[in-house]
């Protein structure tokens, strides 16, 4: 199954790029998923819980950077994990490429997705719209993390010429980093259904149309 997704952040393509090459940064915006383990500058442990209607799905696996293309702004991960708690299991290759638009920078996302066990009884259409969705709110946490970033270093600094107070000198304000909240339950099943009729009714209307 192949999935494409794209999203416009407001900043510069290489700060975007630095950014999003920074696992333990954006693993936070991505929803429901956990980091678990560093294992290298190129390998990742991690889990994602996902819940779709009654489905409830947990996986456990690793994530591999596979090619990386500073240049061309291109990185291209390997995906494979296992449910925690049932015989499924999902494996992905996930390419990545950022181009510069007057907005700031587009993140263009293709995943060639294999995926068994219960989340494969949901057509291309609805996992397609899941995907979607889950992008959106990575990309809004993304967003705000790489504001707070540029928030923290803009923050007022002690000077480097005085001496360091031993108290009573407030520390510059920490600006927490966001951090994406679950997409999961009844409100995505619904939203995932809706946007599967609206395609049933386009596809309807397109042919008496035509």
């Amino acid at each position: 199954m192949r999935i494409e997704d794209e999203f416009v952040v407001v900043a510069p393509l290489d700060r975007v790029w630095e950014y999003l090459l920074d696992v333990e940064k954006i693993a936070p915006c991505a929803p429901g998923a956990e980091l678990t383990e560093v294992v290298d500058d190129r390998t990742w442990k991690g889990k994602v819980n996902v819940k779709v209607g009654p489905v409830s799905m947990s996986f456990a696996g690793t994530v591999s950077l596979q090619e990386r293309d500073d240049a061309a702004h291109r990185a291209v991960l390997k995906a494979d994990g296992r449910e925690q708690r049932g015989k499924g299991a999902a494996s992905a290759i996930v390419t990545s490429r950022l181009e510069s638009v007057e907005e700031g920078t587009r993140v263009v996302i293709e995943t060639d997705l294999t995926i068994s066990g219960a989340a494969a009884q949901y057509g291309r259409g609805m996992m397609g719209d899941v995907s979607k969705r889950l992008t959106n709110e990575f990309a809004k946490c993304l967003q705000a993390s790489m504001a707070a970033d540029s928030a923290q270093a803009d923050s007022p600094r002690t000077s480097t010429d005085a001496a360091p107070e031993v108290s009573g000198g407030a520390a510059p304000p920490v600006v927490p980093r966001p951090q994406a909240k679950p997409v999961k339950g009844f409100r995505l099943a619904v939203w995932a259904l809706w946007r599967a009729i609206v395609r049933a009714f386009k596809r309807l209307f397109g042919r008496g149309a035509a």
